[in-house]
């Protein structure tokens, strides 16, 4: 049995960006990770501008492409381009090399990264927390972080309650020279025939990221929808490299983000933003202050900084894709307006949040019409 100061269930972004945080505080720093680095994960892989800024003193980003042209239609329809104005939309990454970035870093830093074990279970001492590893050891810290996704034991222990369920499909396809040079800096994105849905194409190097995202409760409709979508972009036919569903699960606001000396952050906690489902910034945001709150021992901390910085973008989220599924039409035709390109660009540079956009007067007049 080894004590530590902090241990950390989970070693994607949440977990390696609370290790980091937590290593480089002096705290003794563990990661548990079931799988090993590089490791695949089903992920669009595209970084917005808050990403970039909370790993930028750590990692040199992995780019497979910068994204700087997008095209939108309409379930295939009413199709219009818009290009950035300066610096990319998006930089696109595969999660394998993102993360075993963020792993060496954290690793850099000081935390001790464990691979290839999974947690079983965790029981709350008078001490800590003791984690039961699946080989049969045992480890003890005083805090524990839990980053193993919203099915992981982390959550189930701190009983965390999700208020919004959906289902993700993605393949992802070699393709072509002659594609490569079509896709390189672009992206489609095609608002689909199922409530609060939509389909992307990520362009990475040799392969594009293809997926789909909807309700759950829609299974075979949103696999319809990914086959037809396939066809649209011209990719029928190709055999997928990997081929993968998940679940994402977005936190009720009033759900625990804490049990005793457990926390959890990123998927674990449900920390996404609702209508994009995007979920890589709340990850890395997520981890950096679970882990410095943890090295402090201050975890009440942790608590109130996401309830004031990452809680109100959520809440705007939910606000955009309760009027998002009621009109999706009305959404395409306002972002191809100046002022609606000039708000979606800011968001995916990092230069404004949802929710202080759904502040401004005019955003705000129309939502109210929306919804």
């Amino acid at each position: 049995m080894t004590q530590w100061d902090v241990a950390i269930v989970g070693g994607g972004p949440a977990g390696l960006s609370a290790a980091y945080e937590s290593a480089r505080r002096g705290a003794s720093t563990l990661v548990i990770e079931k799988a090993e680095h590089p490791r695949y994960k089903t992920c669009g892989g595209g970084l917005i501008g808050f990403t970039l800024s909370a790993v930028a003193d750590r990692i040199t980003i992995p780019a497979d492409d910068r994204v700087e042209r997008a095209r939108f239609t309409l379930d295939g329809r009413a199709a219009f381009t818009r290009s950035t104005r300066r610096g990319p939309l998006l930089t696109m990454v595969r999660r394998p090399g993102f993360d075993d970035a963020l792993r060496l870093a954290a690793e850099k830093a000081g935390a001790t990264v464990r691979q290839s074990v999974a947690a079983r279970s965790l029981e709350q001492t008078p001490d800590g927390v003791r984690i039961r590893l699946a080989d049969g050891s045992e480890s003890t810290a005083r805090t524990v972080i839990g980053a193993d996704g919203s099915s992981g034991i982390t959550a189930r222990h701190v009983g965390v309650e999700y208020g919004q369920v959906d289902l993700g499909l993605e393949v992802e396809v070699p393709i072509s020279e002659a594609r490569q040079r079509y896709w390189r800096g672009r992206l489609l994105i095609d608002w689909g025939p199922l409530p609060g849905s939509y389909a992307w194409v990520f362009p990475k190097g040799d392969l594009l990221t293809v997926g789909v995202i909807a309700a759950r409760g829609n299974g075979e409709r949103t696999k319809a929808y990914l086959r037809s979508f396939v066809d649209r972009a011209g990719l029928t036919g190709i055999e997928p490299v990997y081929d993968s569903g998940h679940l994402t699960r977005c936190r009720t606001e009033s759900s625990p983000l804490r049990n005793g000396n457990v926390i959890v952050a990123g998927d674990a906690a449900g920390l996404l933003e609702p209508w994009t489902r995007e979920g890589i910034s709340f990850a890395v945001r997520s981890g950096a202050l679970a882990g410095a709150a943890a090295a402090d021992g201050d975890l009440s901390r942790y608590e109130r900084e996401v309830a004031t910085t990452l809680v109100p973008s959520m809440r705007a989220g939910t606000t955009l894709l309760a009027a998002f599924t009621r009109h999706p039409s009305v959404f395409h035709s306002l972002l191809r307006t100046p002022l609606g390109w000039r708000m979606f660009e800011r968001f995916c540079q990092g230069e404004t949040s949802f929710d202080t956009t759904v502040e401004r007067f005019p955003v705000r007049q129309t939502l109210r019409l929306l919804t």
